[in-house]
């Protein structure tokens, strides 16, 4: 069984950075793509940014594209996104996810992100 839990979340100014981190344990199989999601109040679950844990390989929402990166740590094992330029519209609960490519199985609980303006 596949946990993840988030950490890092936080109220910051528009402009201003934080680093999102993501515990995973469980299978190495059952969580080879790694993902960040969002949802801001009222709104949809929506896609941010995704890591291929074997492979490396990312890929990024359009609207973070050149601010967002988002990493591995295989040691740890961890998974982060650094979120750099934020503004008020990133503000939402982040949550991390994890399965088999394309898939997502399995959820964090979420990190709250506030940008103010």
């Amino acid at each position: 069984q596949v946990q993840l839990v988030e950490s890092g979340g936080g109220l910051v100014q528009a402009g201003g950075s934080l680093r999102l981190s993501c515990a995973a344990s469980g299978p190495t199989g059952s969580r080879d793509n790694m993902g960040w999601f969002r949802q801001a109040p009222g709104k949809e679950r929506k896609f941010v940014a995704r890591i291929v844990w074997s492979t490396g390989s990312t890929n990024y929402a359009d609207s973070v594209k050149g601010r967002f990166t988002i990493s591995r740590d295989n040691a740890k094992p961890m998974v982060y996104l650094q979120m750099n330029s934020l503004k008020p519209e990133d503000t939402g609960v982040y949550y991390c996810a994890a399965g088999i490519v394309p898939t997502y199985d399995y959820w964090g609980q979420g990190t709250q992100v506030t940008v103010s303006s």
